[in-house]
């Protein structure tokens, strides 16, 4: 597969595909294909794991897949919201943790799973919320982020104070925390909320520069005017 990303603040990712070569992504996520790519829902993972999808996420039950048929074949996403798409290559046996609504799309090699939050302060205050997604598998999988994106790699012990809801999403290696965000005059009128996010490394991290609810207040707020 051979793929570019095109544009800025709502971008598409567009995806070159060869003879019955398999992709899948979240639903409503298509832009346009050729003539040759045959679409089709399937529950990923079996009947459980749509279920668990369904209930946990919100994420919908089915994914769509795309298969290049008689030829190469053309397929274009798009993100949902106002932001980058970030490409992840999991080959290798990495593992990268996520918002459980970060998923674009994925090359059928994928697997991708709904976790759970090793801590519970950290699923409660975090967030990111007690449900994740955990994507792993030989190939290239497609996440959003919201705003633009800041990149880190961590070495061991390093640690960043991310504020809530920025975590987009990390390495498996990475420890995901929540602290205080500091003295109780901080906490109550310092602005930042009560906790924030602590990434222990080492491992690589995906931050967005907003948050799903940062938006929704920019929104509600624009409605008004």
């Amino acid at each position: 597969m051979k793929w570019q990303i095109m544009g800025n603040n709502m971008p598409a990712l567009i995806c070159e595909i060869a003879p019955n070569e398999k992709m899948f992504a979240d639903s409503g996520s298509m832009v346009y294909m050729s003539a040759n790519m045959q679409m089709g829902a399937k529950a990923r993972g079996g009947i459980m794991s749509g279920l668990a999808r369904k209930a946990l996420t919100g994420e919908s039950f089915f994914m769509t897949e795309f298969v290049a048929q008689g030829g190469p074949g053309v397929v274009a996403f798009s993100a949902h919201m106002p932001g980058r798409i970030i490409p992840i290559d999991l080959r290798g046996g990495r593992v990268m943790m996520g918002q459980k609504t970060a998923f674009l799309c994925a090359e059928d090699s994928v697997v991708l799973e709904t976790a759970m939050q090793k801590k519970i302060m950290a699923g409660v205050f975090g967030g990111e919320g007690l449900i994740i997604q955990r994507y792993r598998g030989e190939g290239t999988a497609f996440l959003e982020a919201l705003g633009d994106i800041i990149e880190m790699t961590l070495a061991p012990g390093q640690k960043m104070l991310v504020d809530t809801g920025k975590a987009v999403a990390w390495e498996q290696t990475v420890n995901y925390d929540v602290q205080a965000a500091g003295g109780l005059k901080t906490m109550a009128f310092g602005g930042e909320g009560v906790f924030l996010a602590a990434l222990t490394g080492p491992g690589k991290i995906y931050l967005q520069t907003m948050s799903l609810q940062e938006l929704r207040a920019s929104l509600v707020v624009g409605s008004g005017r």
